[in-house]
């Protein structure tokens, strides 16, 4: 069945649009404008984090956005995301004292009262990631965070929480495009009501990362399979890019596209004037060649 869901359920109170503005790499120089160009192109969905350094031009985007939209706060949906530590890099494995901590500072540096969405942003806390979750846990008792979630978690570091008696994450942001299906991990989620979130999501694009200079992670595979996809776009009148993000959101995942031409911006959130035909949606089905390109989730025991 096609899926014309433009929200997702992330619990009972709070629901996530299926499209949302990722701001990885957006400086601080381009941010405002383009986060507020985002919000005037019709996104309702920003996505950062603290990891990304540009939590306040982010914040300062927001704000013109909203101005320039005619819309308030409550009609934005917003995540940020706990930059955990990460012992391997020398950076200590966060208290829960200093994730409360940590999140407040997000807030203030993005010039909100509360997120929609607060994600821990990997499983590097090793003996901290449960005392983390507390964190979370609290951050939404007390309106703070409307949900609450983790990102780059796999099936073990799940099952941590689990095993502590403890409610499961509302979300986990994962790598997910027809290279990188992972539905061993999607079924455990499934089960346990915890909805998917796909980012690189156009990592299979027959340009991503071509450029002189540019580091791909792709297989020689994935540099074999060509213009398959924009060859598939062409059927339907789209973008590439297009046809990636449908093939997500068709699936039930909420899609974080990002670009900064106005052009690529409008069409990256036209995803429902067309569905992909059960034919292509079986092909796709068969392209997975496991983790991705993004990083790994690792030993869950760091």
């Amino acid at each position: 069945m096609t899926n014309t869901a433009t929200t997702f359920t992330l619990n009972t109170t709070t629901t996530i649009p299926a499209v949302g503005f990722g701001t990885y790499l957006i400086s601080n120089d381009d941010a405002k404008s383009t986060i507020s160009a985002a919000i005037q192109a019709g996104y309702r969905h920003i996505d950062t984090a603290s990891g990304y350094q540009n939590e306040k031009t982010v914040g300062a985007g927001i704000k013109a956005g909203l101005q320039s939209a005619g819309i308030t706060r409550k009609d934005l949906f917003v995540t940020a995301k706990l930059w955990p530590g990460n012992p391997a890099w020398g950076d200590a494995p966060k208290t829960k004292a200093q994730t409360l901590d940590e999140c407040d500072a997000s807030l203030a540096r993005l010039g909100l009262d509360y997120v929609d969405l607060y994600l821990i942003h990997a499983p590097y806390g090793g003996d901290m990631r449960l005392e983390q979750w507390r964190a979370l846990l609290e951050l939404q008792a007390n309106g703070k965070a409307r949900s609450i979630g983790v990102s780059n978690f796999n099936e073990s570091h799940l099952n941590e929480i689990k095993a502590a008696g403890l409610p499961m994450p509302d979300a986990n942001q994962i790598e997910l495009h027809p290279w990188s299906q992972k539905p061993d991990l999607l079924a455990y989620m499934d089960q346990h009501a915890i909805a998917p979130i796909a980012y690189s999501s156009l990592v299979p694009l027959s340009t991503w990362r071509t450029k002189e200079g540019q580091a791909s992670a792709k297989t020689d595979e994935m540099k074999a399979a060509g213009t398959t996809f924009r060859d598939m776009a062409e059927k339907y009148g789209v973008s590439e890019a297009q046809l990636l993000l449908r093939w997500g959101v068709q699936n039930g995942y909420a899609v974080l596209p990002k670009s900064m031409n106005p052009d690529r911006m409008r069409q990256n959130i036209d995803l429902f004037s067309f569905s992909i035909d059960d034919t292509d949606m079986a092909k796709m089905a068969t392209m997975d060649q496991g983790d991705g390109v993004a990083w790994a989730t690792g030993d869950p025991s760091k």
